[in-house]
């Protein structure tokens, strides 16, 4: 799927991997967060992916040049979930909006487990 932009030379066609790899780096500078999650759960136990899959843990809707974001995240047991999910809205919005020129319309986000970090 990706997102297209349109301007007087052309069009620009990003694809859905490039952006959920942007959004899954910015997430991961966030304080608080120990990992993205798997989108699915099926089992009932949550998967911590790895740096080079997480883009799993991330949903993108777009309608044409416009973002609506899912993030599937694992939060370090002790801190204030409600900080550290405004911190990854906050990062991941102004990231994909500098780096993309997309407008991002929201981001929702879901918090899949709590850990105690080591």
């Amino acid at each position: 799927m990706g997102a297209k932009l349109r301007n007087d030379l052309g069009n620009i066609h990003i694809d859905e991997h490039v952006i959920s790899e942007i959004i899954g780096m910015s997430a991961m500078e966030c304080y608080g967060l120990v990992g993205m999650a798997s989108k699915s759960a099926t089992s009932g136990l949550t998967e911590l992916l790895r740096k080079g899959n997480m883009s799993k843990g991330v949903r993108i809707e777009s309608d044409g040049d416009k973002l609506a974001i899912d993030l599937y995240i694992v939060i370090q047991f002790g801190t204030r979930i409600s900080i550290v999910a405004q911190n990854v809205i906050d990062k991941v919005k102004y990231n994909v909006e500098t780096i993309t020129g997309l407008k991002v319309e929201k981001v929702n986000i879901n918090v899949k487990d709590v850990r105690v970090q080591k």
